[in-house]
């Protein structure tokens, strides 16, 4: 080869290479944050009490939407998100802590991504992206079933569906201890250890190991404000006197302010908290004070969350990278009403685990709160009741979506889905369709080439723990467990009653029949384990913690079988005198 030849051929690979770069440049960069149980208008942006200053101006130079929805628990939701398909096509039906033992076994409800199934972290990777994870996993921690297996190239996960946000430590019995990964290794975490601090600060660290060449997919998925709730005191004290006047007070506020802002058709019913729950007037001086207090913690974790984000924003904009990011901010499902404190067993726990409800340090480390299902249903305006139910409440979630090639366009109101999320982010990618997934790609509707991504008679359905749902249009039926619910269908207009107070089946009884029978085709096509009407969702949460805890505490079983032979030989020993006294 002559000497110019060779220079030809050297500057042929150049110019290649330099293509090669400048495509690579040219695809954006993807950031995908994931708040936990998050209620509709938790946000600043959406009328919330919490400030969340970065959040809002990621929302004001893209689209928020307003009628999103998710699944009702945070496993299933997860799935769905980082794969486009429906939850128990990828192995994830449920969630452990809820798996009933006719579940159990079944492909659909194996805990964890099914073989064969691929994240969208799979297919970034897979076309030059770098992909890295910070946060909550919860998709199975066994042989090939942590991120890393799953097309993450540096991921720092917990394998639960919650920890302590202070330390590493187990926040209810059913987990022996807070299992943290890095890279598919056990990890420990630092002593100066905060949730949302530290999953940006490692996420940063990747990033800045990372190459300035290729893009990268960054997923966060914080733990803020999942229980335990805890927040930086500097952040709680920031909302003395925002919650004072109780959680009805709170409710009205939020619906009105949705109504301001254009959430809420007009004329929609506000929503009425389940009759089960409390009137914040019912309690003593000293309850409300812990529960304004539990709510303030609430609003200050959001808050707390918001400003690392910003730190995470602020690093994009230093390094160059900011302008040709995307960004995804979302929830996994409605807010969480569970409250475990208010069982005594638990708060024996609590205190053998190191866990108080002191009011002057709620929030901090060694506090567990939980705001309680009364709160919840403020948090989850407009909709009814809230996380574990397909309720709006449940899972109707903010979504925002910013950056380059978005459109800024407020709010909008089009009919999405969680499925929706992993096909979007591959199409703005670049990457191709994939005929396999559920979801549908909404870049229609951020590049304002449509204002919808179903149409009106695409009906689309989901189930978890026995709750489901079944959507056409603006209508959807739905069906609810115990104890907040029945195990009936109801079919209602959601365009005039988000609230979902008015069961539309006897005026449209055609309808209901159809999506009846939609339902059942969709059941069977994705091997939905049918639970009986009786079904009540917390009685089976506490039944597995318990045997949970049995099973990591195996002289709590002894002692406990122990009692019951104790038990049972006084008992005998009682009725057998009473006979010879007879």
């Amino acid at each position: 080869m002559t000497r110019s030849e060779s220079a030809l051929l050297l500057a042929s690979l150049l110019l290649s290479l330099t293509a090669a770069a400048g495509t690579a440049a040219e695809r954006p960069n993807i950031v995908l944050l994931l708040v936990d149980d998050a209620g509709f208008m938790d946000f600043g942006g959406y009328g919330g009490e919490a400030a969340t200053p970065n959040i809002d101006q990621l929302a004001e130079r893209g689209v928020r939407f307003t009628n999103y929805h998710t699944s009702p628990l945070c496993a299933p939701s997860r799935a769905m998100l980082l794969t486009g398909l429906d939850s128990h096509r990828t192995g994830i039906g449920t969630i452990p802590e809820v798996l009933t033992e006719e579940q159990a076994g079944n492909p659909a409800y194996a805990m964890r991504l099914l073989p064969g199934v691929d994240t969208i972290a799979d297919r970034l990777s897979a076309a030059g992206y770098q992909t890295f994870m910070t946060g909550k996993w919860h998709l199975g921690r066994g042989p090939g079933d942590l991120p890393d297996s799953h097309g993450f190239r540096r991921s720092f996960a917990l394998d639960a569906s919650g920890a302590d946000n202070w330390e590493q430590k187990s926040y209810i019995p059913f987990y022996k201890e807070a299992p943290w990964f890095e890279d598919g290794q056990p990890a420990d975490l630092p002593d100066d250890f905060y949730s949302s601090e530290f999953l940006v600060d490692r996420m940063i660290e990747y990033l800045q190991a990372g190459s300035d060449t290729s893009p990268f997919f960054a997923y966060i998925a914080f733990q803020a404000v999942h229980i335990p709730v805890q927040a930086p005191p500097e952040f709680t004290d920031r909302y003395t006197g925002v919650y004072s006047d109780g959680w009805h007070a709170t409710l009205q506020r939020r619906f009105r302010r949705a109504s301001e802002l254009g959430l809420v058709p007009e004329g929609a019913t506000i929503p009425a908290m389940h009759p089960s729950l409390r009137n914040w007037s019912d309690l003593t001086t000293q309850e409300q004070a812990l529960y304004e207090r539990s709510m303030m913690v609430n609003a200050g974790m959001l808050e707390a969350m918001d400003f690392h984000i910003g730190r995470l924003v602020e690093y994009l904009r230093a390094t160059g990278k900011f302008d040709n990011t995307i960004f995804f901010v979302t929830s996994d499902n409605g807010p969480e009403f569970s409250d475990p404190a208010t069982a005594a067993s638990f708060r024996l726990w609590m205190s053998q685990n190191g866990y108080n409800r002191e009011l002057d340090t709620l929030g901090e480390r060694g506090s567990l709160v939980a705001i309680g299902p009364e709160w919840a249903s403020a948090a989850a305006v407009p909709g009814s009741l809230f996380k574990f139910y397909t309720t709006e409440g449940g899972t109707r979630v903010p979504l925002i979506i910013s950056g380059p090639g978005i459109d800024t366009r407020g709010f909008t109101n089009g009919l999405n889905f969680v499925t929706d999320i992993a096909p979007t982010i591959a199409d703005l990618a670049g990457i191709a369709g994939d005929d396999r997934i559920d979801g549908r790609s909404l870049r229609p509707l951020l590049d304002s080439t449509a204002d919808a991504t179903y149409a009106d008679e695409d009906i689309v359905a989901m189930e978890v723990a026995g709750n489901a749902a079944v959507f056409q249009g603006h209508h959807k039926l739905t069906r609810i467990t115990l104890p907040h619910g029945d195990g009936h269908w109801r079919l209602y207009d959601l365009h005039r009653d988000p609230a979902e107070s008015r069961d539309l089946s006897a005026e449209l009884p055609q309808l209901r029949s159809q999506l009846l029978q939609a339902y059942a085709r969709y059941a069977a096509n994705v091997g939905v384990v049918e639970l009986p009407e009786a079904f009540d969702i917390t009685a089976q949460l506490s039944h597995n913690v318990l045997n949970r805890l049995l099973a990591n505490n195996t002289w709590l079983a002894y002692l406990l079988a122990g009692l019951i032979w104790v038990l049972l030989f006084l008992l005998a020993y009682v009725v057998k005198r009473r006979r010879q006294a007879d």
